[in-house]
Order: C-alpha cells, then sequence, then structure tokens
C-alpha cells in the first residue's frame, strides 16, 4: 500500500510544485502522536504539530509489518502530499 502512495507522490501532476516539495523538506523529521491505530495494509492517523497547531495527516507504518499503537510517538520519515505521511515509532 505504502508502494502505491509512493507511486502516485512521484507523479509530477500529484507533486504539486515547489510548495510541495518545501513543505516535504519541513515534515521529515517531525515528531507526533499515534491517533488512529496504524497496521499492515491498513491506514492510520497521526497528529502532527505545523504551523502553529497540531494536524491530522493518515498514516502508514515504514515497516510494512509493524502495528504502532494509539498513543505511540513517532517521527515522520516521509511525506507525501498533501495529507499522509510514511512513520517510525520512537
Amino acid at each position: 500500500m505504502v508502494h502505491d502512495v509512493a507511486a502516485r507522490a512521484k507523479h509530477p501532476k500529484a507533486a504539486g510544485g515547489d510548495e510541495d516539495r518545501l513543505a516535504a523538506h519541513q515534515m521529515i523529521g517531525r515528531v507526533g502522536r499515534v491517533t488512529g491505530t496504524i497496521a499492515p495494509d491498513r491506514i492510520g492517523e497521526v497528529m502532527i504539530a505545523i504551523r502553529g497547531g497540531s494536524e491530522a495527516f493518515h498514516a502508514y507504518s515504514a515497516e510494512r509489518e509493524d502495528t504502532i499503537q494509539t498513543g505511540r510517538r513517532v517521527v515522520v520519515v516521509e511525506y507525501f502530499p498533501p495529507r499522509t505521511v510514511v512513520v517510525s515509532p520512537l
């Protein structure tokens, strides 16, 4: 599933130009908290502090077989605009 997201994100029209590249640079390395369990082949949700508040993002685990439970802190390792991240637990 993550690979499908990556394939769409690399398409020039999906990338959205310089603004999305800048956003990707700002997203990678951010720490968030899981608000919807992330499981194999199932999208989860994380809250990430950004732009002076917290925002929800769809999330996949960097390790496809991992389950990341609600409440766990994670770090963003990939970002696919506008609202999808790939995360690893801290």
